[in-house]
């Protein structure tokens, strides 16, 4: 009895989404410690006659990453817009499918970078391909798609948390033996090889496991007239959305999001070269710590939400996350030792709260007919600023490594708080309109 009942259980949980999204995560927190230690390695030999051995393995590393991230931002849009169209047609699997595709074909092109030693730019047309599949940004969304449609509404919420957060799980205990694997390695293997191995078969699980167990289910039409009935019956938000869009706050959520999103963003595009260097000169098991450490930062800031939603709204929980984020990156540009870098880690225990908050507080300013242009409009402005900050920090990083290599984070944090302001903003308008709503409610 207790081995067919294990067996069926085991069978449906392999038809979920959780494991596609388990053994993709793994898979690319092995990749990104071994991305990290390759150019560490390979740009040990970069020289300029005007600058020291450091500095100038600091410019080759900040350069590749730049280049390398300005692919990645820029050749998905096109592809995962494709790509969701198809999902809405009925092809639910295609954002999910096509871009694990693309993490396939780019890991394998690390792994011949090592094995066959070739330029590290070679890497720039993985990150083409990557990008041309949808990458990250149709792979999340398609992912989120399956999940809203496979559950019923009153259970959504908890279903979308539970993943996010094996999701942030995932990485966690990949980011934690990818050093270890890293490591490892035999007389006809070379370092880094097996962790690369490792990472491409966990992908190819992934990918298999998305096209020929993943199940799509859809709720039943009773499930979604229930859907409109719950979201208009919450105590926490007004009984309908509004008639007309309140552009003001938009705008003001809009620049908070921007100025947020600029802050990590950066701060993040220069912190995996700042590890490297003196005086934390970081080895590859360190970096996959390092790594685990932010990828923690799922956890503990759903745990904030779940904590934090009992006693204050969503301009609170924003507010909390900017704090939070700003605190850490101005403890991060005084960081001299390791033990220093993890407490600035961990004040920024709650750093992921804001974007999905304003994303929610957003879609709440304008009729539900206007919010998927609204939260599209959202990620274009993202990904624009993208354009900007990733060249703007790494320049900035370059040209101040000699007198104060944190000075980026030290800008990050001032982005943080100027953040702040219009979302304060937001905050102090809204209590103005709750009486009359409240009144329209009854």
């Amino acid at each position: 009895m207790v081995i067919p009942s294990v067996c069926q259980i085991a069978s449906t949980v392999i038809r979920l989404i959780e494991p596609t999204v388990m053994l993709e995560e793994l898979a690319s927190a092995l990749f990104d410690t071994a991305l990290q230690v390759v150019v560490k390695d390979r740009s040990a030999n970069a020289t300029n006659p005007d600058t020291s051995r450091e500095e100038s393995q600091q410019r080759a590393m900040t350069n590749f990453y730049m280049t390398y991230n300005l692919i990645i931002h820029l050749t998905p849009i096109l592809p995962a817009l494709i790509l969701a169209r198809l999902g809405d047609r009925g092809w639910r699997k295609a954002p999910i499918v096509v871009p694990l595709c693309g993490y396939l074909l780019s890991r394998i092109i690390l792994l011949l970078v090592v094995l066959l030693h070739l330029p590290l730019k070679v890497m720039f047309g993985a990150a083409t391909i990557f990008g041309l599949s949808g990458g990250y940004c149709a792979f999340w969304p398609g992912v989120m798609t399956l999940v809203s449609l496979s559950s019923t509404t009153t259970e959504r919420s908890k279903v979308i948390m539970r993943v996010e957060v094996l999701y942030g799980a995932a990485g966690i205990v990949g980011s934690l033996v990818s050093g270890h694997l890293f490591q490892l390695y035999s007389s006809t293997l070379g370092q880094g090889t097996i962790l690369l191995i490792v990472s491409v078969v966990l992908l190819s699980l992934s990918l298999l496991q998305s096209i020929f167990l993943l199940q799509v289910k859809q709720i039943s039409r009773e499930a979604e007239d229930n859907c409109h009935l719950i979201s208009q019956a919450s105590s926490n938000v007004p009984a309908e959305a509004p008639v007309v869009k309140n552009m003001v706050n938009v705008v003001l959520l809009l620049v908070a999001a921007i100025l947020y999103g600029t802050s990590v963003g950066g701060a993040v595009e220069v912190l995996g070269s700042f590890v490297m260097k003196e005086p934390l000169s970081w080895n590859a098991m360190q970096v996959g710590y390092g790594n685990a450490a932010g990828c923690s930062i799922f956890l503990t800031s759903f745990l904030g939400v779940i904590l934090f939603r009992r006693c204050i709204n969503d301009v609170g929980l924003i507010l909390i996350g900017m704090v939070s984020f700003a605190s850490g990156m101005y403890f991060m540009t005084f960081v001299t030792a390791t033990y220093m870098f993890y407490l600035a880690r961990l004040l920024t225990l709650f750093a992921l709260i804001p974007m999905p908050t304003i994303r929610s507080l957003l879609s709440q300013q304008v009729p539900a007919s206007s919010c998927g242009r609204t939260l599209t409009v959202l990620q274009l402005c993202l990904t624009f600023a993208g354009m900007a900050y990733i060249p703007a920090f790494t320049k900035i990083y370059q040209g101040t490594l000699n007198w104060l290599p944190g000075f980026v984070f030290l800008l990050s944090s001032i982005l943080a708080v100027l953040g702040m302001i219009p979302v304060s903003i937001v905050g102090y308008r809204s209590p103005q309109k709750q009486p009359y709503e409240r009144i329209q409610g009854d």
